[in-house]
């Protein structure tokens, strides 16, 4: 590497790209003001002359760092890894630097987390659902630190999410709709995580509205084996139609023990997902779900963080799910053989 590319300054960046220092320090500062050719080709310059800005001078005049916090329940689920990927792709090249931590659904590694990251100067922070100890709002609200939640909606804090009972609701009454009337519920755990238990509680609903409630539950931790033996326990009740689950993984899993089990899907029993991710489209049969909006979210949550970053007010934002009909849904056989 030439001492040129090692010691490259502003100036060096600007004679490249052929513009002046001040639209390199626009790219960097506040992209969006910035033609898109233009700022094309002041980021190639950057990279061609491995130009490193100072962010810590940057830092300094203008109290900020440039570093954005997302805080996840985990990276194994797929649903966050594409929300986060979307989220990062919309903040501005150049400006916000993202570190993600993850904390196994332990809330107080969460705020361990949380902490962590603001320690460590972030500008802001996005945050999955709304369970969590209103002391760490508090703290948040004290340092003056914004935030979004994703993954959720509610009423008290900035949010860009869906609503998880609206969401099971219209897959519960599809199931209703179809004639079963002997439905259990294979359900993430729920404690900590208002996101299972909004869809636990969303289905419970609708069915004491019918008169009805659930022939068996299962919480269990997020995975394929847990989904697939908590269904063959919910399936020991013979009369059992239908079982919809909280989440995709846990219905492939309930899948892969209805194989084993000699069932067959949906024929013999009807099995339903949500979120649809990847898995979704990939089981045998593909699976009936219900399409949680992760790119837009992503998306969507990054551009109301810019906002409240700025000083700006910011609108939360609700975004809307959708059943996907896939192969996983049938009459009960009794309606059928009627």
């Amino acid at each position: 590497m030439s001492d040129r590319a090692m010691h490259a300054t502003v100036d060096d960046v600007a004679a490249l790209a052929g513009v002046s220092t001040a639209t390199v320090s626009r790219c960097l500062n506040d992209p969006d003001r910035v033609l898109p050719a233009t700022r094309k080709k002041v980021m190639e310059a950057i990279r061609t002359l491995n130009y490193s800005p100072n962010f810590g001078a940057r830092a300094l005049a203008s109290r900020r760092t440039g570093i954005i916090g997302a805080v996840v329940p985990t990276l194994e689920n797929a649903v966050f890894a594409h929300g986060i990927d979307a989220f990062e792709h919309a903040l501005p090249e150049g400006k916000f630097a993202l570190l993600v931590a993850s904390y196994g659904y332990d809330p107080q590694r969460e705020r361990e987390q949380i902490e962590a990251l603001v320690a460590r100067g972030a500008d802001g922070l996005l945050l999955v659902g709304f369970d969590r100890d209103p002391a760490i709002y508090e703290w948040l609200a004290i340092r003056k630190v914004p935030y979004v939640l994703a993954w959720a909606c509610g009423d008290a804090h900035p949010y860009a999410g869906f609503d998880n009972v609206a969401g099971i609701v219209a897959m519960v009454r599809l199931v209703l709709d179809l004639g079963h009337r002997n439905i259990s519920m294979l359900s993430g755990l729920t404690a900590g995580n208002d996101r299972a238990r909004n869809r636990l509680e969303g289905a419970r609903a609708l069915l004491a509205e019918k008169g009805l409630s659930f022939r068996g539950v299962a919480e269990v931790p997020y995975g394929l084996e847990n989904g697939a033996k908590a269904f063959a326990e919910l399936m020991a009740d013979r009369a059992v139609t239908a079982v919809v689950c909280g989440n995709d993984v846990l219905a492939a899993g309930a899948l892969r023990a209805a194989h084993r089990m000699g069932l067959r899907v949906p024929e013999d029993v009807t099995i339903t997902g949500f979120d649809d991710i990847d898995i979704a489209s990939i089981t045998f049969p593909e699976l009936t779900t219900v399409r949680v909006p992760h790119k837009r979210m992503g998306q969507e949550a990054a551009a109301l963080l810019q906002q409240l970053i700025d000083g700006k007010s910011g609108q939360s934002i609700l975004l809307p799910t959708k059943i996907v009909a896939r192969g996983t849904h049938a009459p009960p056989p009794s309606c059928r053989n009627a």
